[in-house]
């Protein structure tokens, strides 16, 4: 990541004060989401209900300004919703960040008044799903580098290729997308647009049969030769370059969202190992609980460290971001470094929590063992273990991104 934009004035916050969107989900609201996440989860299934819910409160807009009828959330406050929906269905929660950070950009050019995307927010007042079509096998530099193929065409472009983790794969009405224009072999672009799912050459193949986050159904998709017009490309950046606003808002907007998403499990998952360790006895602690075990006390308080460290580390970043603090060349590590913390937060979390409530938790039905394998989903996100420390030591370094690589 070499993100060097400044954002002083890109963003406007919004009030502390819930909206009348946010006061909708309700705990009664969400509480269900529980039981279907558990069923969904067992029977590799996406969450159906779930979704029919959130969109019949609005939810698939609230990264939408209020003046074109959404909520008008920020990314911060976006990202506390996307928190608090994960500790009831984390899949639910994964798969509609991958839909907001599509809104979010968009959001983000509708404040600088740029409203070359406004189709997208218009389209998420509709309640359309957007979906992410950037992971590739083979390329281990998401979005700024592609194995997918666009070729320039009358009208638009023409991609090629395939997509895989392609979150709410059942429902999505359009594919975020990124492929390779090397027309020019000296100056070869990135081009970024957006795939129509009954666009001819869309074929998404069923494939997702996973650890975990299995109720997202992140299928794959196949893209043959297939036509996106110009009015649906978002962007045409250099390869291998993240300078351009678009690009610094997806990564704001993607990993903010999906971190946060990681930090709601982990959350949830002291919440189980504090009532497991408050109520649990022994026969040889007769007059008290395992709370009263000092390896216990130290194992939840250990929990705890990690939580806030994770959960500082992300919204601080946040803040940064929204305060228009103006990181230079040091931005991408920032944001790998923030959702680096909070995913590897949030699994430690998630294992001392099954230390705690103890074997209960081997069980498939126990909550605690499919948070344990949900958990376990956030360092395949971008930035991975090895392309954050690359990232962040690079940029420490000063060594020049646009130089070799190694």
């Amino acid at each position: 990541m070499t993100t060097t934009m400044t954002t002083t004035g890109t963003t406007t916050g919004t009030s502390t004060r819930p909206s009348p969107g946010e006061e909708q989900l309700t705990d009664e609201l969400l509480e269900p989401f529980r039981a279907r996440a558990a069923d969904s989860d067992a029977a590799n299934t996406y969450f159906t209900k779930d979704l029919a819910v959130l969109r019949a409160t609005g939810y698939l807009a609230a990264a939408v300004p209020e003046h074109l009828g959404g909520w008008g959330l920020d990314v911060s406050r976006l990202a506390a919703v996307q928190r608090r929906i994960a500790h009831y269905a984390p899949s639910t929660a994964l798969a509609m960040c991958m839909h907001h950070y599509w809104v979010g950009i968009a959001a983000e050019f509708e404040r600088m008044g740029d409203d070359s995307c406004r189709w997208v927010l218009e389209e998420a007042v509709r309640g359309t799903v957007f979906a992410a079509g950037h992971a590739e096998a083979g390329n281990d530099l998401p979005v700024v580098m592609s194995t997918a193929t666009a070729r320039r065409v009358d009208g638009g472009y023409r991609f090629s290729g395939h997509k895989m983790f392609g979150s709410n794969g059942p429902v999505w009405g359009f594919l975020g997308a990124h492929a390779l224009d090397a027309s020019d072999p000296d100056n070869p672009v990135i081009v970024h647009g957006f795939v129509r799912r009954d666009d001819p050459g869309v074929n998404i193949r069923e494939t997702w049969d996973t650890l975990g986050m299995r109720p997202s159904q992140s299928h794959d998709t196949i893209l043959d030769d297939v036509f996106v017009p110009d009015e649906r490309i978002g962007r045409i950046t250099p390869a291998g370059d993240e300078t351009d606003p678009f690009m610094f808002f997806m990564n704001i907007w993607a990993l903010g969202l999906f971190s946060n998403v990681y930090v709601g499990i982990a959350e949830r998952a002291l919440e189980l190992a504090v009532a497991s360790a408050t109520t649990k006895r022994s026969v040889v602690i007769p007059r008290s609980t395992y709370a009263h075990n000092p390896m216990v006390q130290h194992q939840v308080a250990e929990m705890f460290l990690e939580l806030q460290a994770g959960r500082a580390t992300l919204d601080r970043m946040l803040d940064d971001f929204l305060a228009g603090v103006d990181h230079g060349v040091m931005w991408g590590a920032h944001i790998t470094s923030a959702k680096w913390r909070a995913v590897e937060s949030a699994k430690r979390v998630v294992d001392i929590a099954l230390d705690v409530s103890g074997g209960a938790g081997m069980f498939r039905g126990n909550e605690l063992e499919r948070l344990y394998r949900d958990v376990r989903c956030g360092g395949f996100h971008p930035a991975n273990d090895a392309l954050t420390h690359e990232a962040v030591a690079k940029a420490v370094l000063g060594i020049d991104p646009a130089g070799p690589r190694w």
